[in-house]
């Protein structure tokens, strides 16, 4: 889900671009290719390709555009077929020509099409509990787009703002996805204190590992872009608040259903005992979760794990370079927190259960106290 967010939110901030941005960005369909092979004086293999590209949009439309791709054989190329589909850049050179560049391929159709798989499966599958979680990955998007990244735009507190970020979402997506009851509420309350202990636990483990956030190359662009607006150690901590925010939700609901469903089969259990059949449950989800978890970090950092997996250095050496480390305190500030989400929610939900059966008794003790008075 949280991926599905991040790329709606891609494809909305890059809307207003599309009118504004210099050089021209044109959609086209090759019509022709021609390959051939060269040989250069260090005795490398180049392939060429020659491709005819037709404008599909524009003032354009109709012109056929000749462009020259080449790579090499030892580095890799992309090679172009009859009918791709690609994308074109329209600038000017120095005396006023026009030039085209082949940038890259149309990719919107099949993540359209997986997009609409995704919904319809949602919907199908889901029912109507599939139609409100729909519209809580909606507000999501919306708290996202038009409160979290243009306040951290205006350069304030990353962290700060997440986290206010993360107390509209939270309600927003909980209650449309699972509805407006007692085990919902449940698992809001024990989502938002776990995020306040990750928060304090990410922020410890940053500054002790002397993390800066500096090392991925969208940091740069931005201290490039914008010098000192942005707090680069905020960004971090804010990326992994979130990042987490996306699979508390799973954990906390399940595990407060576990307990409000012991709770029906059995009245009679006090809060103790509700907690410690609840937690059986929840080792289990502990151990699935952080599996899935790491597993996760470790897809999306597999190149970086091949890169140091080549390194003459030992393990211990190669830790403590940030781009490591900073994957690592991710992985295992989620872990953590995952953890104690589930004795966390399991011990609020007990609780607040013991409590409201425990009120609900003695109101009905008094009510008959009064009745049998009255008689």
């Amino acid at each position: 889900m949280r991926k599905i967010v991040l790329f709606l939110l891609f494809l909305f901030l890059c809307l207003p671009l599309k009118a504004g941005a210099s050089p021209e960005v044109l959609e086209g369909r090759v019509v022709r290719v021609m390959a051939e092979k060269l040989v250069t004086e260090q005795d490398q293999i180049i392939e060429r390709q020659n491709l005819g590209v037709e404008v599909l949009k524009g003032e354009k439309k109709g012109e056929v555009i000749n462009l020259t791709t080449e790579g090499s054989l030892l580095m890799g190329k992309i090679e172009y077929q009859k009918g791709d589909l690609v994308l074109l850049e329209l600038s000017l050179d120095e005396a006023g020509k026009e030039v085209y560049y082949l940038t890259d391929f149309v990719r919107k159709g099949p993540l359209l099409l997986l997009f609409l798989v995704f919904v319809g499966l949602v919907v199908v599958v889901g029912g109507w509990r599939g139609v409100t979680s729909l519209l809580g990955l909606l507000a999501s998007f919306l708290v996202i787009i038009f409160f979290l990244v243009p306040q951290i735009a205006k350069g304030q507190p990353p962290l700060l703002i997440s986290i206010i970020a993360s107390l509209l979402i939270i309600p927003l997506t909980f209650y449309l996805s699972h509805g407006l009851n007692r085990k919902t509420s449940m698992a809001v309350a024990s989502t938002i204190l776990t995020l306040v202990l990750a928060g304090f636990l990410a922020r410890l483990a940053v500054e002790a590992a002397h993390l800066t956030g500096l090392v991925s190359d969208e940091v740069g662009f931005l201290q490039s872009s914008n010098p000192g607006l942005f707090n680069v150690k905020g960004l971090l901590l804010a990326g992994i608040f979130l990042g987490l925010l996306g699979v508390l939700d799973d954990v906390t609901v399940s595990q407060a259903a576990v307990v409000e469903q012991l709770r029906e089969i059995n009245p009679q259990f006090s809060g103790r005992e509700l907690f410690l059949k609840a937690m059986k449950v929840g080792k289990d989800h502990i151990a699935s979760m952080v599996n899935t978890l790491i597993l996760v970090y470790a897809g999306a950092s597999l190149p970086l794990l091949l890169l140091f997996s080549q390194s003459p250095q030992p393990f211990w050496q190669v830790i403590n370079y940030e781009i490591i480390a900073e994957e690592a305190i991710r992985m295992l500030v989620g872990s953590i927190s995952l953890v104690l989400a589930v004795p966390l929610t399991t011990l609020l939900a007990s609780g607040y259960l013991q409590t409201v059966v425990s009120f609900g008794n003695n109101k009905r003790d008094e009510s008959k106290k009064k009745a049998s008075g009255a008689n």
